[in-house]
């Protein structure tokens, strides 16, 4: 039986090797740590203050959720709300006042950003999982990275610290302004978008020919950029990592003919939540991935019916939810559909075949 357990603290974490933490952390049970973490939202003295003036609009006792599927019972996450409350708010008084550390935005793809506090043991979740990844895709510790994303207040630019400070990298950066090029695409500027998308490529071209870069991260489509108008560069890479929502079974597969033969990882998610890419299937079926359980978890519902999670390998809405001690956000309804996954090695659901929910001018995917 799967028991409850501690997520770690940073301190600790630090020196214990990536599979050892996640092979705790997926022995964890999911309905125990649902209790926990709801209560340390709700408790009266220490929760969250939100969440507490949230609680008189709801019909029931948060304290009565006692499994992780009675989640539904707080209806699709208000995303709006992450657009005007203070961060701080949603962290539980617990953790203490005033915060220190990091306030991160979304891409703002549909408009003003949403806004999110981390915690330390928040990030180093994050990073241990992403860690985890590096070392099962085949990254090998102590090379040259180039990180070719968003940065500033993105969540994805702190990469380049979790290359550097859990897999021994040297770090160099370009920045990516994602909202830029999405607006240049709501607002019609394909030629604005190209030259654009022409900066970014000079700059990375300049750093992998100055620098002996071993592996490149960066979004599948500017990857994509780079492999036709660089395919030498390219080659020359020990690897790439590809982070971002459009990515196939074919373009991994011209992706790694591009790489001639070097690493090709991938990972999807945001700003609220990531998931581990599994692997292509050697049948070439779809891309499948996990979720970083325990404290995010995802499902694919109906389109017409998100309380209904999907048969698996049938396709629908990402739903995912978060559930860290520090961060409660249950029923985020995603802009992306996928097929229901499932792995005998995590307690829950996983997604395969990721791909917008909707393609229109107005919720552009830009450089993602």
């Amino acid at each position: 039986m799967r028991r409850a357990g501690h997520a770690g603290r940073p301190e600790e974490d630090r020196a214990i090797a990536p599979d050892v933490l996640v092979e705790k952390w997926l022995d964890i049970d999911i309905d125990e740590w649902t209790r926990k973490v709801v209560r340390r939202t709700f408790d009266a003295e220490d929760g969250s203050p939100y969440w507490l003036g949230r609680r008189e609009q709801l019909d029931f006792d948060p304290y009565d959720i006692t499994r992780h599927e009675e989640l539904t019972a707080f209806g699709p996450f208000p995303l709006a709300d992450l657009r005007g409350v203070d961060p701080v708010d949603l962290v539980p008084r617990a953790l203490g006042r005033p915060l220190a550390g990091r306030v991160w935005d979304t891409g703002g793809t549909t408009g003003t950003p949403c806004r999110v506090f981390y915690t330390p043991a928040m990030l180093r979740h994050r990073a241990v999982w992403r860690h985890w990844s590096f070392v099962h895709e085949g990254f090998a510790p102590g090379r040259s990275w180039l990180q070719a994303t968003p940065s500033g207040p993105h969540l994805i630019g702190h990469g380049a610290w979790e290359v550097a400070e859990l897999h021994a990298g040297l770090v160099y950066a370009v920045d990516m302004d994602s909202r830029w090029v999405k607006r240049l695409i709501r607002e019609g500027r394909p030629a604005d978008v190209e030259r654009y998308t022409g900066h970014l490529l000079d700059q990375i071209d300049d750093v992998l020919d100055r620098s002996g870069i071993d592996y490149l991260n960066t979004t599948p489509a500017l990857f994509a950029a780079l492999c036709r108008r660089s395919p030498g560069r390219v080659a020359a890479l020990a690897g790439a990592r590809l982070s971002g929502t459009q990515i196939n079974t074919a373009m991994h597969r011209d992706f790694r003919t591009a790489l001639d033969g070097g690493i090709c990882g991938i990972s999807y998610g945001n700003t609220f939540g990531n998931a581990a890419f599994l692997g292509v299937p050697d049948s070439g079926g779809p891309i499948a991935y996990m979720p970083n359980y325990p404290q995010v978890t995802m499902a694919v519902v109906r389109k017409d019916d998100w309380r209904s999670v999907v048969a698996p390998g049938a396709n629908g809405r990402v739903r995912l939810t978060v559930l860290h001690d520090d961060l409660f956000l249950p029923n985020i309804l995603e802009r992306d559909q996928a097929a229901r996954h499932t792995d005998a090695g995590w307690p829950c659901d996983g997604v395969a075949d990721v791909r917008p929910l909707q393609i229109a001018a107005t919720a552009p995917e830009g450089l993602y």
